[in-house]
């Protein structure tokens, strides 16, 4: 006889909940790609003078929109788990952006190489036996 277990039953009805949520955030995010991809095809063909800048920092983006996909597919096909070096990816991906959209102060940009060096380290961390889940 199965008896009742509201800690289950509130655990499995909040992780359908995170699911339907990360279903809906990939649709969003697939559409914002749609976007960018539009965004990179009129750059591409376009005369404007910043236009290598505004490229790069579109490719940059266009990118961060296809880890952030790519980190919920992996959520789903790994059996509702976040690997820690998807985030790492994605931090060292928009501090790169960072960097490309404002590299007007010396210091700032040092300290977002810092932290690209950081987050390389952990990703070696991460990346060791001891930490690596998948």
């Amino acid at each position: 006889m199965m008896e009742f277990q509201p800690s289950r039953q509130i655990a499995t009805a909040l992780q359908w909940v995170l699911n339907i949520a990360l279903l809906i955030l990939g649709v969003l995010l697939i559409v914002f790609m749609g976007k960018e991809t539009l965004t990179l095809i009129n750059l591409l063909f376009s005369a404007q003078e910043k236009t290598t800048y505004l490229l790069l920092d579109s490719i940059v983006t266009y990118f961060l929109y296809f880890e952030f996909i790519a980190l919920i597919v992996k959520y789903f096909s790994s059996g509702y788990h976040f690997p820690l070096r998807y985030f790492i990816y994605i931090g060292i991906t928009a501090m790169v952006r960072l960097i490309i959209v404002d590299h007007s102060d010396a210091n700032a940009t040092f300290l977002h190489t810092l932290s690209i060096l950081a987050l390389t380290v952990a990703l070696y961390l991460a990346n060791t036996d001891k930490l690596k889940r998948s």
